[in-house]
């Protein structure tokens, strides 16, 4: 045989190597499809538990769930006005995202436009180790260091010690990195091109990245504050520990305030049989949460589809 010469194939081999091919896409098809199915049937069920038990809530409560101003369902003469728990929630929310989304987009700009691959290298898994951090660590944090320091010796804030201020600022760093990280992710993906394009008619760095990378980028950018909100009204142990348990109204950020999450965490640990109004109401503010969520993330899509840009 001479060199070079190539050995032909068996006849067959090629329709066996294109069938094995075939069912090992098959394969995996079916396993995504089956990751997703698990995905939705998992959302769906859990709808199912909440709506189950809330329904009877409802029956029984009505319309004051949403008019009434006073939060207090398991007293002997229970109020279930849902209004302060809401106004806690989306207060000390506020103070995390207005914390989190300037130290988190300019730490994504900085990370993507100006900092050397070695610094990123560096800097950034320094930034995403804060997600690992226990939650209930940010709590006691808060409440050990944050108020009595920060608020009341640096500050001079006559804060009480448990307040939404204090809940807020830590929980806008714990979602600092969320928001950086995914951010950071959305403007590298950017094509260099639209860089090199617009230092090619004499803009700035700074320019580049606010009036270039940044709105190249706005879906994951939008998708990254998104992400940290939900995980924000969403968190428990920050908010039971730092911010306190009392219903407020009011909109001071140095007061105790009483959030969706804190009360269903301090309710669920208590002694309320199943059935009664008290175990039911848990299950009703799990689907206000839920309702909550949904909406602000309807909105985000809406506002991604409108604004987002594609490059191919």
């Amino acid at each position: 045989m001479e060199a070079g010469t190539q050995v032909a194939a068996a006849p067959g081999t090629h329709v066996l190597g294109a069938r094995r091919r075939r069912w090992g896409e098959g394969a995996i098809k079916a396993a995504l499809l089956l990751a997703a199915a698990i995905s939705v049937l998992t959302t769906v069920l859990i709808v199912v538990a909440l709506v189950k038990e809330s329904v009877p809530f409802f029956r029984e409560v009505g319309g004051a769930f949403f008019t009434g101003d006073e939060w207090s369902p398991l007293f002997n003469d229970p109020e279930f006005g849902v209004r302060p728990l809401v106004i806690g929630t989306l207060l000390v929310t506020g103070i995390a995202v207005l914390v989190a989304v300037p130290v988190g987009l300019g730490s994504a700009i900085y990370l993507s436009e100006y900092a050397s691959p070695r610094t990123r290298r560096i800097v950034k898994p320094i930034l995403e180790v804060l997600v690992g951090v226990p939650t209930i660590v940010f709590g006691f944090f808060a409440l050990t260091f944050i108020t009595p320091t920060i608020l009341q010796d640096l500050l001079h804030l006559d804060v009480q010690v448990f307040n939404a201020l204090s809940a807020g600022l830590i929980m806008g760093f714990m979602i600092v990195p969320t928001i950086a990280s995914i951010s950071e992710d959305a403007m590298s993906a950017v094509p260099q091109g639209l860089r090199e394009g617009a230092y090619g008619m004499g803009a700035t760095r700074r320019q580049v990245s606010t009036r270039v990378v940044f709105p190249a980028a706005i879906s994951g950018i939008v998708a990254s504050i998104v992400l940290g909100i939900s995980r924000g009204i969403g968190e428990t142990m920050i908010v039971l520990i730092a911010a306190g348990l009392a219903p407020s109204n009011g909109l001071n950020p140095v007061d105790p305030h009483a959030t969706i999450t804190g009360f269903m965490a301090a309710t669920a640990k208590g002694d309320n049989p199943a059935g009664t109004i008290g175990y039911q109401s848990i299950f009703a503010l799990g689907l206000t949460l839920f309702v909550l969520t949904l909406v602000m993330n309807m909105i985000a899509i809406r506002f991604v589809r409108k604004y987002r840009q594609v490059y191919e």
